[in-house]
């Protein structure tokens, strides 16, 4: 078993509980933060999710600086912009990379790293670790570290939540996804239809909002975490997605 771990959460999380506020008085206060503490956060989250696991064996997944999202929708997590970081974010990442196993991808998010390697054929006896939800649409086994669960999708469950996502978009990562339309309404919407439908009642929910096929694909490209199929290995491009097949006329 590989544990195949969002190394950007770990990192994340482990450098904002190492802040602390200091009230020095007279209105004065000072956020300050020791890179042996948090690094000490850091490993022990590692460990706690590896003994959870099973495995001593594992791949950090880390966020590359450029974004091929941001080409698709220029918006994409323009929500983000000017938000501070916690302070030892970098060092944290940095010293992480100088130990274990990491792996980034030029362009690519970590999810997408993760999704690529869990999809790569031979496929491997790998998990995914993350408390980020939109690894559900990978098509893989799962651990939840925030939840302690896990779980595993086939790819028709993992294509369904994708386009679950297509519809309902995530405030978090800045796409809005199809208006008005929230997490129960767009699991009304995908109820009983054969996967091979799927697509064109999206589209078909997305049209009664005024909106054409463009916008509704726009959105389920940045909302695709990619998987190995939708990467060349030869160009390290990305392949955008497209469904199976085109509605030229929408209801």
């Amino acid at each position: 078993m590989i544990a195949l771990i969002d190394g950007d959460i770990l990192v994340y999380q482990a450098a904002a509980v190492a802040e602390k506020p200091v009230d020095w008085g007279d209105g004065l206060w000072t956020l300050h933060a020791e890179e042996e503490e948090a690094w000490a956060h850091f490993q022990s989250a590692l460990n706690v999710t590896l003994e959870a696991v099973g495995t001593e064996t594992f791949i950090l997944a880390f966020t590359d600086k450029k974004n091929f999202r941001k080409d698709v929708l220029p918006t994409y997590k323009s929500n983000r912009t000017g938000v501070r970081k916690p302070m030892l974010l970098p060092y944290l990442r940095s010293r992480a990379e100088a130990r274990y196993v990491c792996q980034t991808m030029e362009g690519l998010e970590g999810d997408d790293v993760l999704g690529i390697i869990a999809t790569k054929e031979p496929k491997g006896d790998y998990v995914i670790c993350t408390i980020d939800k939109d690894l559900k649409t990978i098509p893989c086994k799962h651990y939840n570290f925030g939840t302690k669960e896990f779980f595993e999708t086939d790819v028709e469950t993992s294509d369904k939540y994708h386009l679950l996502q297509t519809l309902t978009g995530d405030t978090t990562d800045g796409y809005k996804g199809c208006p008005s339309i929230g997490i129960k309404t767009a699991e009304k919407i995908l109820q009983d239809i054969k996967p091979e439908d799927m697509w064109e009642a999206v589209v078909s929910t997305y049209a009664k909002a005024g909106l054409g096929e463009e916008e509704a694909l726009t959105q389920a490209r940045v909302a695709r975490i990619l998987r190995a199929t939708d990467y060349n290995f030869n160009t390290k491009e990305v392949i955008l997605w497209n469904p199976t097949k085109k509605i030229t006329s929408p209801a």
